[in-house]
């Protein structure tokens, strides 16, 4: 549940909006009224019941708190909702009030209702990825070509830069977005199927009701109602743990390389931001540790919506309930994951110089591969590859530089002057299609 204390912390003040008890109940009376239109429109209501109706849920003054306790009672909002409906409609309209609601059931309003937020939060979560892909691809051109120390394992690998890095992130982000503007039509969708799925209580008209209503609202029609099937509802949450994810791969690597050894980048900075209570020297990475707090609990959000999927029958006890606390609660964490990663990307301080002077650290040992792989044509890859660890095991034993160590040994010397060995080291010299990749991604960023 959203804490006041902590939702500045770990969210965004347009995710929290949407995601608000009182964005729910206007998302669930907005079915209600768009309901009266499309079956007035049908001929299943009286014309004359649907403006009344429609003011009366328009103009309902929720009391929260009581609908708050009439729900625990109910055993769920909606049928409290449309009872205080009902009862505004009907004191301006008695004969109009009997039609609040007429033929649907709650799980139509609370799902449809929950379509019409994830609708407001998708827009929220596209802006933000807009911010945070401009970001990134502004690092990525920026420093196309500068030069750092790839890790794997987090040992120093081979040489990268530090705009492939960003190349990847903007890359995800994109793949994201992609995934977002796909996946919109199918979860966004109308669920109205009355009390077990078939419309029955509808007569003929529940069809023609479906496709007006779902106009209405400018969802999807589906092919079925949908109240017993919950991949709609699962794969929202699978979009949005995965855009946790990906922020909190970019806050992995940033506060590693944040560490006071490495020093490669900081986060921006900001009055208080990143303190110690204690150590006035710190400068902690804030925003990094908030977004993987936050990833920390999404897997577990997406695995209570993916369990809740395997309910029982037409409707379920137990997996449909869950979701209204998990899928509000990832939502929150990834409006507040991308609204700091866009923060943290725009305002990152990039340092080239100790990306550049930890190239150094190992004695020349980062390069091991480009001098194997230069001896190979010569020496036999196998061959090579042995020379080369062994002089690494040897630079390793001495503390001696990986250059001093080759340049003496009498099986590389004649395939290599030291002139020759010391290009091989050069870590610039050994950068690969890092530049391309960098330049195919921003080619396809551009072109949106």
């Amino acid at each position: 549940m959203p804490s006041p204390l902590l939702a500045p912390l770990f969210g965004s003040p347009t995710m929290e909006a949407v995601w608000s008890d009182e964005a729910a109940v206007v998302a669930m009376l907005t079915f209600e009224a768009a309901l009266a239109v499309a079956e007035g429109d049908a001929g299943v209501i009286p014309a004359s019941a649907v403006v009344p109706i429609n003011a009366g849920c328009t103009m309902l003054d929720v009391d929260m708190a009581a609908l708050a306790q009439a729900a625990a009672i109910a055993g769920n909002t909606a049928i409290p909702l449309v009872k205080m409906a009902t009862a505004k409609v009907a004191a301006s309209d008695p004969e109009a009030a009997k039609w609040v609601h007429y033929g649907a059931t709650s799980q139509d309003v609370m799902d449809t209702g929950l379509v019409l937020q994830l609708r407001e939060a998708f827009k929220v979560i596209e802006a933000d990825l807009v911010r945070a892909m401009a970001a990134a691809a502004a690092l990525a051109k920026a420093h196309r070509d500068t030069p750092m120390a790839g890790r794997t394992w987090l040992q120093q690998a081979l040489p990268i830069t530090f705009g492939l890095k960003m190349a990847g992130t903007l890359d995800a982000l994109m793949r994201h977005r992609d995934r977002l503007a796909e996946a919109r039509p199918r979860i966004l969708a109308l669920q109205f199927g009355g009390a077990a799925g078939t419309l029955a209580s509808l007569g003929g008209k529940g069809p023609e009701v479906a496709r007006l209503l779902a106009a209405r609202l400018d969802l999807s029609l589906p092919d079925t109602p949908w109240h017993g099937q919950r991949d709609r509802i699962l794969e929202a949450a699978s979009l949005m743990a995965g855009l946790v994810a990906t922020g909190a791969k970019v806050a992995r690597d940033v506060a590693l390389m944040m560490q006071t050894e490495v020093g490669e980048v900081l986060e921006p900075a900001a009055p208080g931001r990143g303190g110690s209570s204690t150590m006035p020297h710190k400068r902690n990475p804030a925003l990094s540790a908030t977004i993987l707090g936050a990833a920390g609990l999404a897997p577990q959000l997406l695995a209570t919506i993916a369990a809740g999927g395997a309910g029982e029958h037409e409707r379920f006890a137990g997996g449909w309930q869950s979701e209204w606390l998990a899928l509000p609660e990832l939502a929150r964490l990834t409006g507040g994951v991308l609204a700091r990663l866009g923060e943290l990307l725009e305002g990152m301080e990039v340092k080239p110089e100790r990306m550049r002077a930890n190239l150094g650290t190992t004695g020349g040992l980062l390069m091991a591969e480009a001098v194997q792989m230069a001896l190979a044509p010569t020496l036999g890859r196998l061959a090579a590859h042995d020379r080369i660890e062994a002089a690494c095991r040897k630079a390793n034993g001495e503390g001696r530089a990986l250059l001093d160590v080759l340049a003496e040994d009498a099986s590389i010397a004649p395939h290599a002057s030291r002139e020759r060995l010391a290009e091989l080291l050069d870590p610039t010299g050994y950068l690969g299609a890092a530049g391309v990749f960098v330049d195919g991604v921003l080619q396809r960023y551009a072109a949106r």
